[in-house]
């Protein structure tokens, strides 16, 4: 039977895998459409400080797998409403509905707030284009469906990622910096407060090799318009190989486009 472990192993072994063999080093190739998403990050006040809810995935899934993530999925049609002036309004409605049909907590559209976007490489496979919100959690019960979802847990932010660096969980890249960006925070009031005053955040990933890591790139990064690593310069990029992962960021966030 596999551990945790293997199936954190073998997740990341695949996602790496996908980018290895369809790296693209002259752009030519077409990336896939966009499909508009959106993801609840849901907080709340733990014996350990902040806490968020992850649930886990299932490994048979084609879209991440077995990893741990925060709810959230597609925005459907039904989340559109006529004289919505652009995304963000679906997207908020739709992070509320994943929020309920995946963890069964009712969430209230206003009470989130606007943390970052994130667009996928072309690279990927498939490729939403998602919102992330972050909304303090009601104090119900958490239920999984033992489906899509088969499990969910309370964490740190910082717990989470030292989980993921001994092997035993496996997060993707927008997940992982995301647990980086709410770590400093002691509470959930500090962390919507802090987020709400401060800038969204766009993020348009590009990936590059380097011998066994992989090296997702972030605007500002030297290396991100041309991917030619052995230049210096400033760095915006999440190194992710068989040691822990490392976030470098020596460039102020960005205001929106």
């Amino acid at each position: 039977m596999a551990t945790p472990s293997d199936d954190a192993s073998a997740s990341f072994a695949s996602w790496t895998r996908t980018y290895r063999e369809r790296t693209d080093p002259d752009g030519s190739s077409e990336p896939v459409p966009l499909i508009p998403a959106a993801t609840v990050v849901l907080v709340r006040d733990g014996t350990d400080g902040l806490e968020v809810l992850m649930v886990q995935r299932n490994a048979e899934l084609s879209f991440a797998g077995g990893m741990w993530v925060f709810p959230g999925g597609r925005v459907d049609p039904g989340d559109l409403r006529p004289g919505d002036d652009d995304e963000r309004a679906a997207a908020r409605r739709a992070a509320v509905r994943e929020a309920a049909e995946e963890t069964d907590l009712i969430v209230q559209p206003e009470g989130l707030v606007e943390l970052s976007h994130w667009t996928p490489p072309p690279e990927s496979p498939k490729r939403f284009g998602t919102w992330f919100f972050v909304g303090e959690a009601p104090a119900t019960p958490v239920t999984v469906d033992g489906g899509e979802i088969l499990s969910h847990r309370w964490t740190t932010p910082r717990r989470a990622r030292e989980l993921r660096d001994a092997g035993q969980i496996s997060l993707a890249p927008p997940t992982w910096i995301t647990l980086e960006q709410l770590d400093p925070f002691g509470d959930a009031v500090g962390a919507l407060t802090g987020i709400e005053q401060a800038t969204t955040e766009r993020f348009t990933t590009r990936i590059a090799i380097d011998g066994e890591s992989v090296l997702a790139l972030y605007h500002g990064d030297h290396a991100y318009e041309t991917g030619e690593l052995a230049d210096s310069g400033p760095t915006h990029r999440l190194t992710m190989g068989a040691e822990p992962w490392v976030y470098e960021r020596t460039i102020n966030r960005e205001k929106p486009s």
